[in-house]
C-alpha cells in the first residue's frame, strides 16, 4: 500500500512566500493592499474582461452576482434564473437568498454540462437570466446559449469557477456573461485558499458589485440605503492568488498532462470518463472524472470506499439540485425527472489530479481502479 494520495494538494512554489512577506513586512493584510487592485486587474485582463472584484469566496461571488443584477435591472422578487441541475448548491442558493426561484435543466451526457436543447422548455413570461456553469473542466456550448438568450431578452451569469484559464472557441471563459464569477479556493487553477472573483465589461455593474461587497457604504459612510455584506478579500488571499495567476499555463499544461495519462491508463475500464476534448475546446481537467457503466453493479460510493482501502482519496458527483432536501422543503421543486443529473451522482466520482502526482502514483491510483472494476 502507498502512501495516503489526496484529492489534490497545492503546490506553493512560485512567489506566493515573497508576495506574503511583503505584506506582512508592509503591514498591508486588509482589503486595501497593494496585491488586490493588482490581482484585479491582472486577472480581468486575463479573462478578457475590462473589471474585476475580489470577493470572499466563489459562493459570495455568486451571490453578489445576483444580487447585483436584480438590484441594477430592477427585477422582481420571484423572478426565474435557469442553471443546471448538476451542480454544486451556491448557484440555487444566491438565488434564494436573492428572492430568486432557481430553475433546474439536466446535464447532458457527453460532456455532463447543462443540456442545451431543454433550456427553452423552461423559459417563461419570468424568466430573466440563465446561469452557464463550466464543469470540472470543460466549458458548456456557449453558443446555443447565447442565441437563446438573445431570443428571450436574457442576461447572461457565467459561474467559471471551475474554469480558469479555459476557452470557448478560443475565447476567454468568464468573458462571456454580462457578468462571470470565478472561485480561487484551494483546490482551482488559481487559489488563494479562499477567495472568489466577480468580471464585467460593465462600469455599473462593478460599482454596484464594489457597494454590496462593502456594507453599502456611500460617501456619508456610516449611512445605508441598502443591505449588503462584508465580502472584501484580504491582501493576503489576494497575494498568493498573484503568484498563482503567474504559473497558471504552467498548471494547465500539467493538469491536461495528468488527464492524458489517465485516458491511457484507464481507457479499458467499463466506464465514461472525462470527456477530451468538443469542437469547441480541449478539457482542462480541473478534475477528472468516471462515470461506471450502468451494467456494473458496483456504485460510485461503493468504488470510492474501495480506493479508500487502498488510500486513495476520490470525491463524489454533484447531488442534483432538483433532488436537494431543502429545496424541496423549500418549496421550490418540481416533479420532472432529469435522469443524466440523477446518474452522474450515483455512477459518478473524481479521483486525485494534484499537480505532485507522479506517474508512478498515477499509474499505482489506475491499477486500483481497474481492479475494482475489471478484475
Amino acid at each position: 500500500m502507498t502512501e495516503f494520495i489526496p484529492v489534490f494538494q497545492p503546490v506553493l512554489d512560485g512567489n506566493e512566500k515573497k508576495y506574503l512577506t511583503e505584506c506582512i513586512e508592509t503591514g498591508w493584510l486588509g482589503s486595501n493592499g497593494r496585491f488586490v487592485k493588482k490581482l484585479e486587474k491582472e486577472f480581468s485582463q486575463y479573462c478578457s474582461q475590462k473589471y474585476g472584484s475580489c470577493t470572499t469566496n466563489g459562493s459570495s461571488a455568486l451571490d453578489l452576482a445576483l444580487r447585483v443584477m436584480k438590484y441594477t435591472y430592477k427585477w422582481e422578487d420571484n423572478s426565474e434564473i435557469i442553471i443546471p441541475s448538476f451542480n454544486i448548491i451556491s448557484a440555487a442558493q444566491s438565488c434564494i437568498y436573492n428572492n430568486l426561484k432557481p430553475v433546474f435543466v439536466d446535464a447532458e451526457e457527453t460532456t455532463w454540462n447543462i443540456d442545451t436543447t431543454k433550456i427553452e422548455e423552461v423559459i417563461t413570461k419570468k424568466t430573466k437570466a440563465i446561469v452557464i456553469v463550466h464543469i470540472y473542466g470543460l466549458p458548456s456550448d456557449v453558443s446555443p446559449i447565447l442565441e437563446i438568450a438573445n431570443k428571450y431578452n436574457l442576461k447572461i451569469i457565467e459561474d467559471a469557477a471551475q474554469a480558469h484559464g479555459q476557452t470557448y472557441n478560443g475565447k476567454k471563459c468568464g468573458s462571456f456573461g454580462d457578468i462571470a464569477t470565478f472561485s480561487f479556493f484551494t483546490n482551482k487553477h488559481v487559489s488563494s485558499g479562499e477567495g472568489g472573483m466577480v468580471l464585467s465589461s460593465s462600469e455599473e455593474i462593478i460599482n454596484n458589485v464594489n457597494y454590496f461587497k462593502n456594507l453599502c457604504f456611500t460617501k456619508e459612510k456610516f449611512i445605508h440605503n441598502d443591505l449588503g455584506w462584508n465580502m472584501r478579500m484580504s491582501n493576503l488571499q489576494a497575494a498568493v492568488a498573484c503568484a498563482q495567476l503567474e504559473k497558471i499555463e504552467n498548471t494547465i499544461n500539467k493538469k491536461k498532462e495528468i488527464g492524458s495519462k489517465y485516458h491511457q491508463l484507464l481507457k479499458e475500464i467499463p466506464a465514461k470518463l472525462s470527456c477530451e476534448r468538443m469542437p469547441y475546446a480541449e478539457n482542462h481537467y480541473w478534475v477528472f472524472g468516471i462515470v461506471i457503466n450502468e451494467d456494473v453493479k458496483l456504485s460510485a460510493k461503493q468504488v470510492r470506499e474501495k480506493l479508500l482501502e487502498e488510500n486513495i482519496e476520490t470525491r463524489p458527483f454533484f447531488y442534483p439540485m432538483h433532488k436537494q432536501p431543502v429545496l424541496e422543503r423549500l418549496g421550490i421543486l418540481d416533479k420532472i425527472k432529469r435522469p443524466v443529473s440523477e446518474k452522474l451522482y450515483v455512477k459518478g466520482f473524481y479521483i486525485p489530479t494534484g499537480l505532485n502526482l507522479t506517474d508512478s502514483k498515477l499509474e499505482y491510483i489506475s491499477e486500483k481502479i481497474k481492479k475494482i472494476l475489471m478484475y
